[in-house]
């Protein structure tokens, strides 16, 4: 497969000074192979020194081709909803806990990536959530999300009530703590802590989880992507919920705003070395099936 990419954008995690060596070290890398370099302004703000052009995370995916994430899951999820809308793939350098999308180990980086600018690698398609808070008849928030879309309660001990309806279909009504919507990408995240189901990447589906319900009764469920989920928040009892995106940024809800949460309509591409098996993954950052 011949290299198309000409363009590499370059995003660091926020304020993380420990990576500034991997970011020179990376720039110098694609620029001895005739590579176009921009970076991110959390990148550019860890080399404030450097000569290469800068741009925002909302512009900068405009005039690249490839965008390079050094840090974990968390820095990708950012990019990511940033990148979607310009159709721009994302590669993740490893410098987190986990690193469930993040696939170049930091020790080997420029090995990596060299191996995949030189065609070796596999893509794949991810969908992200599109969530929209309705306020009578306003439209009052939006938002995308890569992993998951929570509704959460304040900082006060108190449950809150609600509703969900799928397609138009009443499901239930449950007093909780919250409730989860996790695609595919995101159900090896919260989705999972709370008791929610592993889905594989690659399924047209959506979990949802609810948070510490108020009876046994609740379980978590899945539904298709095709789906219209409308959760209705009522009850809150003098503090406000939350409505959270990837766990990264938030929106304050009141009672009886309605949230629906879709697929969105354009899918991220994630760029993958070659060889990559999702359960090998699964077995090495969640021990999964370890013998103790």
């Amino acid at each position: 497969m011949a290299n198309t990419h000409h363009t590499i954008g370059i995003f660091g995690k926020y304020g993380d000074d420990t990576i500034r060596a991997e970011i020179e070290h990376l720039t110098e890398f694609l620029q001895q192979r005739g590579l176009a370099v921009i970076l991110e302004d959390a990148a550019a703000a860890l080399m404030p020194d450097s000569p290469l052009p800068c741009q925002t995370v909302e512009d900068i995916g405009k005039y690249i081709d490839l965008a390079i994430v050094i840090g974990g899951d968390g820095t990708l999820l950012h990019a990511a909803r940033h990148m979607v809308d310009h159709h721009v793939p994302l590669l993740g350098v490893n410098l987190g806990r986990l690193g469930f999308l993040t696939d170049i180990p930091a020790e080997s980086m420029t090995e990596g990536i060299g191996k995949i600018l030189d065609g070796e690698y596999v893509t794949e398609e991810r969908f992200l959530l599109h969530a929209d808070v309705t306020r009578g008849e306003e439209i009052v928030h939006r938002s995308n999300a890569l992993n998951d879309v929570i509704i959460n309660k304040g900082v006060l001990a108190r449950l809150i009530e609600l509703k969900t309806y799928l397609d138009g279909d009443f499901v239930n009504s449950m007093r909780a703590d919250g409730i989860i919507v996790a695609t595919p990408t995101g159900s090896t995240a919260y989705a999972m802590s709370a008791g929610g189901p592993i889905l594989h990447p690659t399924l047209p589906a959506m979990v949802l989880v609810p948070i510490c319900p108020h009876t046994l009764s609740d379980r978590p469920i899945v539904v298709s992507s095709d789906s219209i989920i409308e959760i209705i928040v009522s009850d809150i009892s003098g503090q406000r919920a939350h409505l959270t995106f990837d766990g990264q940024t938030h929106f304050a809800l009141l009672d009886e705003d309605h949230i629906y949460v879709r697929r969105a309509e354009v899918p991220i591409k994630l760029i993958h070395p070659k060889g990559r098996n999702h359960y090998n993954v699964l077995r090495v950052k969640l021990h999964w099936g370890g013998k103790f």
